[in-house]
C-alpha cells in the first residue's frame, strides 16, 4: 500500500497545470502566425512538451512528499518451531567448564551458550523464539517473537553475573507457560541450557505435571558439566546414597523423563561440545510452522525525482534545438550579369 510521508505537499499538484498557461514554441516575427496552416508534426510537439512539462511538476511534487509503500508483516508457512530458550543465569555459569574463573582466551559457560545459541537462532528464520531465564527465580526476558534482531539482544543482554541459587523448577514451569503465546500450526520446544539442577519442590513438580498435559512440548536439557561432575546418566552403585539433595541434576533428568513429553538430554563437556548438542536439536525441529516475516519500508521518491529529472531534460533539450530566425534577413546581393 502506497503512503505519503508529506500528504500536505500533495495540494500543490495543481501548479502541474502551468504549463497549460504559457507558450513552449518560440514566437516568431510574423504577424498573424495563426493564419498560416498548421501541420500535424507540429501539433503533437506543441501538446507533447506541453504534457512533459506538466509531468515534470507533478513527479516533483510527488517526489517531496515522500511516496513509498508502508512496511508491516506477512504471515507464511515456514519450516521450524516455537521455541522458548531457559537459560541458567546462576554465577557457576560464569565460570569456565573447568569450574575457575576465566582467565585469557578462556570462556565461560554463559558466554559459550551465548555465542552458540546467537549462531544457532540465525540459521532458523522461521522459527518463532522466547527466551526466559532462572537463578533465585526466574523471569521471562522476551515473549515468542519473529524478531530477530530482538532476540540477538535478548542473549546478548544476559551477561549479567547471576546469583548464586538454581531455581530451575519454576523456570521451567515460567517456559512451559510461555507456550500459550505459540503459533497455531507448528511444534513447540522448550530448550534449557544450565550447568546444574535443584531440588523441585512437590508444588511445583504437581505444576510441571499439569502444564506437560495440557499442551504437547518437546523438552532439551543441554547439560554444561563442569570438570568433576557426575554426568546425568551415571546409575550410582549400590549402596551410594541416591537422592535430590546429592544429586539434583540426575533426579532432575529423572523427572523430567516421566513428565509424559519428549524430552532429551545432551551432556557438553566443553565449548566445543555445545554445537553437536545444538545440531541434533536443529535437526529434529524442523516442521511446518505458521510464522510472520518482517516486511520493511520501501521508499519511492527516487523513482519520481528520476522522472522529474527526465522529463526535465526533455524540455531543455527540446529549448536547446531552437535556433534564432527572422522573418526580415537581408537578402543576399544580386549579381548582374
Amino acid at each position: 500500500m502506497i503512503a505519503f510521508s508529506q500528504p500536505l505537499v500533495l495540494l500543490a499538484l495543481p501548479l502541474a497545470l502551468l504549463p497549460l498557461l504559457g507558450r513552449w514554441l518560440k514566437a516568431a516575427d510574423l504577424p498573424r502566425l495563426d493564419l498560416r496552416p498548421s501541420d500535424s508534426p507540429s501539433i503533437v510537439v506543441n501538446h507533447g512538451l506541453t504534457a512533459t512539462g506538466i509531468l515534470a511538476i507533478a513527479a516533483l511534487i510527488v517526489g517531496i512528499s515522500g511516496p513509498h509503500l508502508s512496511g508491516g508483516a506477512e504471515t507464511y508457512t515456514g519450516t521450524g518451531t516455537n521455541l522458548v530458550l531457559l537459560i541458567d543465569r546462576s554465577s557457576s555459569m560464569n565460570d569456565t567448564f573447568a569450574g575457575r574463573t576465566p582467565k585469557g582466551n578462556e570462556e565461560s559457560k554463559a558466554a559459550a551458550a551465548r555465542r552458540i545459541l546467537s549462531d544457532f537462532i540465525a540459521k532458523r528464520p522461521d522459527d518463532r523464539i522466547g527466551l526466559a531465564a532462572f537463578s533465585t527465580a526466574p523471569m521471562t526476558v522476551l515473549p515468542l517473537t519473529n524478531s530477530r534482531s530482538a532476540v540477538a539482544g535478548a542473549i546478548a543482554a544476559l551477561d549479567e553475573r547471576g546469583l548464586s541459587q538454581t531455581d530451575v523448577g519454576r523456570g521451567l514451569a515460567l517456559a512451559l507457560s510461555m507456550m500459550d503465546d505459540a503459533s497455531a500450526i507448528g511444534s513447540r520446544a522448550v530448550l534449557l541450557v544450565s550447568d546444574g539442577a535443584g531440588v523441585i519442590a512437590p508444588e511445583v513438580q504437581k505444576a510441571l505435571r499439569a502444564l506437560a498435559r495440557r499442551q504437547p512440548v518437546n523438552l532439551y536439557w543441554i547439560y554444561l558439566r563442569t570438570k568433576g561432575a557426575k554426568s546425568l546418566f551415571e546409575v550410582p552403585p549400590p549402596g551410594e546414597p541416591d537422592t535430590p539433595q546429592l544429586r539434583p541434576e540426575r533426579h532432575l533428568h529423572l523427572f523430567l523423563q516421566r513428565l509424559a513429553i519428549p524430552y532429551r538430554a545432551f551432556e557438553a563437556e566443553s565449548p566445543d561440545a555445545v554445537p553437536q548438542a545444538i545440531a541434533a536439536i536443529d535437526k529434529l525441529e524442523r516442521r511446518a510452522i505458521v510464522t510472520q516475516r518482517t516486511i520493511a519500508r520501501r521508499d519511492l521518491d527516487w523513482i519520481a525525482f528520476i522522472t522529474a529529472a527526465l522529463a526535465s531534460s526533455v524540455l531543455a533539450f527540446a529549448r536547446w534545438l531552437e535556433r534564432p530566425y527572422s522573418f526580415f534577413e537581408p537578402l543576399p546581393p544580386m549579381v548582374s550579369s
